[in-house]
C-alpha cells in the first residue's frame, strides 16, 4: 500500500492505517489551501480603487481606505471567507504536524490562487510557472524529509 505522508508510531503510515482523524486533518488542510487560493484573486479585485484614494494625514488615508474596502462587497465576501481559512488553519495546526502543514498549505494555495487568477483573466508567466514548480519540489522534499524522521 502506498505511503500517504502521515506517522504512526515512528513508522510511515500506510493507507490502511489511516485514522479519521488524520483524514479529517487532511480535509481541513486542503479546505484551508482553497479557500485562501480561491479568494485571493478575488481580494484583489474587490479592492480595486483603494490606491487612488489620497489623503493628507496617514491617519485619514488608513480610515478612509478601511471605509471604503468595508463597503465593497466584492471585496468583504471574500475577505471573510479569506478569514474563515485561516481560522480553519489555526485548528488544523492542533493535530498536524506543523512542518508539513505550512508549506503544504502554503504551496497549494499558491498553485489554486494562480489557476484562479488564470480563469478570471491573468496571464500566467513563465516566471510564475517556475515559481510553482519550485515550490512544489520544495513541499515534496519536506514531505520526504519528513517521511524518513
Amino acid at each position: 500500500l502506498p505511503y500517504i505522508g502521515l506517522k504512526r508510531g515512528g513508522r510511515a503510515a500506510l493507507i490502511s492505517d489511516v485514522s479519521m482523524e488524520d483524514i479529517n486533518s487532511v480535509i481541513c488542510l486542503v479546505s484551508v489551501a482553497l479557500l485562501w487560493g480561491l479568494t485571493n484573486p478575488f481580494l484583489k479585485t474587490g479592492s480595486a480603487g483603494v490606491d487612488d484614494i489620497k489623503r493628507s494625514d496617514p491617519f485619514r488615508q488608513a480610515v478612509s481606505q478601511t471605509v471604503f474596502l468595508a463597503t465593497r462587497f466584492r471585496f468583504i465576501v471574500p475577505f471573510l471567507l479569506n478569514q474563515l481559512g485561516s481560522v480553519l488553519f489555526v485548528v488544523s495546526l492542533g493535530s498536524t504536524d506543523l512542518s508539513l502543514a505550512v508549506p503544504l498549505v502554503n504551496a497549494l494555495s499558491l498553485v489554486i490562487t494562480s489557476v484562479t487568477g488564470q480563469l478570471l483573466g491573468e496571464r500566467l508567466n513563465k516566471e510564475t510557472v517556475m515559481g510553482m514548480s519550485l515550490v512544489i519540489a520544495e513541499v515534496s522534499v519536506c514531505v520526504y524529509a519528513n517521511r524518513s524522521v
